[in-house]
């Protein structure tokens, strides 16, 4: 099992997220339950402590498919930021929560409509805890 590494504040504002998301609906109840036991599992750190390779909330990363070898970027945000035309996947999407405390060089899988993806961590472009940009 791989390790995740997440920020204090950003396990803070997950948990409340999945509280939240299963008050009000259970549409998302099988990827509510991945995230749930993502952070159950991760290693919460203080923000200045974070990896600078991990993808932590708000980070763009650089993605390969393993598969074709194709290279997208995506932007790893809270559901209220999602925009797909940006780039920017919710983590509550099923590509959201599999982004979540990867490290460079580490790849991941989830299910996606058309059946398992694998994809691998190129770069991280930008991480709010590495560019000093800390939450409150």
């Amino acid at each position: 099992m791989k390790e995740v590494y997440v920020t204090a504040h950003d396990y803070r504002r997950l948990s409340e997220l999945v509280n939240v998301a299963r008050e009000f609906g259970r549409e998302n109840e099988r990827y509510l339950k991945v995230l749930e036991s993502e952070l159950n599992q991760a290693h919460v750190v203080d923000s200045e402590d974070i990896p600078a390779d991990v993808i932590t909330m708000n980070s763009k990363a650089r993605l390969r498919d393993c598969s074709t070898g194709s290279e997208m970027t995506y932007t790893l945000v809270f559901p209220s930021d999602s925009d797909p035309a940006r780039r920017r996947v919710s983590v509550l999407a099923p590509i959201g929560t599999a982004m979540l405390g990867n490290r460079v060089g580490e790849a991941f899988e989830w299910e996606a409509p058309r059946g398992p993806r694998r994809l691998k961590v190129e770069a991280i472009l930008y991480q709010p805890e590495a560019a000093g940009h800390f939450a409150l």
